[in-house]
């Protein structure tokens, strides 16, 4: 089935305007590399715990390293025994299995730094400018270029907001007025993202103004107080990487890599 960009009407608002919004074929193949590397980093640490547990099972604690098929040959048990033979051969296996997803992995990433460097195309020229602020990597960069900025056309802050999930659900009934937390109505990519750069931010951007606020609101507060604080900054920041995209605003006390 083809699916084509959905034409919005005029009596539409603004974020159903936006929500309408259907990416291309490229743009929609642009998100298969950071998604497909984020699914072998869950596997390669699928294989990790198993590889623990595995030896957990024995008694045994070790980590699991470049070398570890050769101290696995000095593996002993509690008795001064060898690891048992069929159990020595599964770790060997699931090592192998293992190897060979860190390899599509480090795959994954020379292609993704090939396209950083030679590609001429809008989306990566978007990832570029993100990158020029620290406490933004390549991954963080990458993955709000690719699922959020480089093909969609927001308004407004509000609209940035809500299709990250990022924005409160108040309820309200009779006398009855509290929160209900973020509408988590958006993409969870974004979402997850911003709060992993929030944290950054506060590391790599003290002195910027969002820093100072999160720091002046949430700086003495309990740690779930400051959780739910961080989600705040998420919010704030994202509406910020909007307006210097958009509007070539930097946010402000920001300090740009050199």
């Amino acid at each position: 089935m083809l699916c084509r960009p959905v034409r919005v009407g005029a009596g539409r608002s603004s974020q159903e305007a936006a929500e309408c919004l259907v990416p291309s074929v490229e743009e929609e193949d642009q998100r298969q590399c950071h998604r497909e590397l984020a699914a072998l980093k869950k596997e390669r640490t699928r294989h990790v715990n198993r590889i623990k547990g595995l030896l957990a099972s024995q008694g045994v604690r070790m980590k699991v390293k470049s070398d570890f098929l050769a101290r696995l040959s000095e593996v002993r048990l509690w008795d001064s025994s060898c690891l048992p033979a069929s159990l020595r051969s599964r770790l060997e296996r699931e090592w192998a299995r293992m190897e060979c997803v860190a390899e599509q992995i480090r795959q994954l990433r020379a292609q993704r730094k090939q396209v950083l460097e030679e590609s001429e195309s809008e989306s990566v020229e978007t990832l570029r400018r993100l990158m020029r602020l620290r406490g933004i990597g390549e991954n963080g960069s990458w993955l709000l270029a690719m699922e959020f900025f480089a093909w969609r056309r927001f308004e407004n802050r509000r609209q940035v907001g809500a299709l990250a999930g990022l924005v409160p659900t108040p309820y309200r009934s009779g006398e009855m007025d509290q929160e209900l937390g973020i509408s988590k109505a958006g993409s969870r990519w974004v979402r997850a993202m911003m709060i992993e750069l929030a944290w950054c931010w506060l590391r790599f951007q003290p002195q910027s103004e969002l820093s100072l606020w999160f720091e002046r609101r949430y700086g003495s507060g309990t740690r779930r107080s400051r959780r739910v604080g961080i989600v705040a900054l998420a919010r704030k920041l994202l509406v910020a990487l909007w307006r210097y995209l958009d509007q070539g605003v930097i946010p402000e006390g920001a300090i740009l890599k050199a």
